[in-house]
């Protein structure tokens, strides 16, 4: 019944998106869609992600002869595009071979192979068309809230000693070679998730094996594991974006910065801090501009990764390849957000706290929602509350005694952390400490 309401909303909710991007004269999923299939695509690495994250669900030998096709179809269409004078652009190729395999899958396959291919279509597909529904949404922010909050906001971030304007002078004094490493990783952040997905997900298309019935996840059975990071993502990007129109905020770069196109407080960001403004009051602001900075689902999305790059799906510790990449686009998006000036820190901690209370909530099913899931997701829940409306109506207190408010900021955070960590790791460390002295 789930499964079938999630299949029925997808379409309804593109083609309203569709109709009030089409009544406020922006581009709207579905010609989104459109473009992906037969015209420019607007993202060249989304549609390959797509793809990849549906491979999984095929045996080897479908996955080369899929992938094979994507690359000529994306050829054909590219060298198509180059000659027409059109800009370069890829991801024509693995959106239509996706499709194919959805609907091989459907009409022609049975069995375990057909549900597999379903499953894995469905989560590539939905990669995809998350990110138009985002881009809409987007859209909306600036529809719904014409002011800001960035004033308050700036207020509550001096309790955490101003971090975007101390990244952002850092930066700058790092030069362009680092500030392109740290865009690419914020820019290219699904990326990092398709791989760290498709490492958790490499085995399900296996025939089954005593120890995967044994793990009970899925991972060595050719079953699907009870839980796994897109379902974080996706959980994530439904949930945060609320929070969008609820507390809408720009960004230091923009209201703060010469971004703004004259609606700024002032040219401060980075170089300088501005005043104290103990009246803080909503902002006026531009009907372009996304209103997408509280919380921060950058910071959201990069620790659900690092998170899943600490255990595989048994609970073994991760590869130490995977490890390093987490921890990397962990704290590569973590300097990018605040040094590029895309959000101030207090956006960073609501973030955190967001995607620790999501991950509380998915993360082991098989355990059931008894008193020890139930404190997690509440307490969470209360804390990114709290911390929400503190920002709003404590914004001036928080300035005027930053090194008090600071501390309860950050010790909410560690509160939510440990008491995350506590639940889900400190078990496995202690369960495999007496094999790590033995080795």
């Amino acid at each position: 019944m789930w499964v079938t309401a999630g299949v029925l909303a997808v379409p309804v909710l593109l083609i309203t998106l569709q109709l009030v991007a089409s009544w406020q004269g922006f581009p709207g999923p579905l010609e989104s869609v459109w473009q992906d299939y037969a015209g420019t695509p607007k993202s060249m690495t989304v549609p390959w992600a797509g793809l990849v994250l549906a491979l999984v669900g095929l045996p080897p030998r479908r996955r080369i002869i899929a992938a094979g096709a994507a690359v000529a179809i994306d050829a054909v269409c590219a060298g198509i595009r180059l000659l027409a004078g059109a800009p370069f652009s890829v991801g024509n190729g693995p959106v239509i071979v996706l499709t194919a395999i959805a609907v091989l899958a459907w009409w022609r396959w049975a069995g375990v192979e057909r549900r597999n291919a379903l499953h894995a279509a469905a989560l590539g597909a939905l990669l995809i068309l998350a990110t138009k529904v985002g881009d809409v949404w987007l859209h909306v922010t600036t529809l719904a809230r014409p002011a800001v909050l960035d004033e308050y906001v700036i207020l509550a971030d001096h309790a955490l000693g101003d971090p975007s304007w101390v990244m952002g002078r850092v930066l700058d004094a790092l030069g362009p070679a680092v500030s392109a490493v740290l865009h690419w990783v914020y820019i290219e952040l699904p990326v990092a998730a398709i791989v760290v997905a498709v490492w958790q997900l490499r085995r399900v298309t296996a025939s089954g094996s005593a120890g995967g019935a044994a793990d009970g996840v899925g991972e060595h059975s050719g079953r699907w594991p009870s839980h796994y990071l897109v379902r974080t993502f996706l959980v994530l990007g439904l949930i945060g974006p609320v929070f969008y129109v609820l507390f809408p905020v720009v960004g230091p770069m923009f209201a703060f910065g010469p971004d703004g196109h004259g609606l700024q407080v002032g040219n401060y960001w980075p170089g300088v801090l501005p005043p104290l403004d103990r009246n803080p009051a909503e902002l006026a602001f531009d009907d372009y501009t996304p209103r997408n900075c509280m919380p921060s689902m950058h910071t959201a999305w990069a620790l659900s990764v690092f998170l899943h790059t600490r255990r595989d799906l048994t609970g073994a510790r991760a590869p130490a390849w995977l490890r390093w990449m987490g921890s990397f686009w962990l704290f590569g998006t973590l300097a990018a957000t605040l040094g590029f000036g895309y959000h101030y820190g207090v956006d960073l901690v609501a973030g955190a706290v967001l995607c620790l209370t999501v991950e509380s909530a998915l993360r082991e099913p098989e355990r059931g929602w008894a008193w020890f899931r139930i404190r997690l997701v509440a307490g969470g829940a209360l804390t990114f509350a709290a911390l929400l409306l503190s920002f709003r109506f404590l914004a001036v207190p928080m300035a005027e005694y930053p090194v008090l408010s600071g501390t309860v900021v950050l010790a909410a955070l560690a509160g939510v952390a440990a008491a995350f960590h506590a639940t889900w790791f400190a078990h496995r460390d202690r369960d495999a400490a007496p094999a790590s002295v033995t080795d």
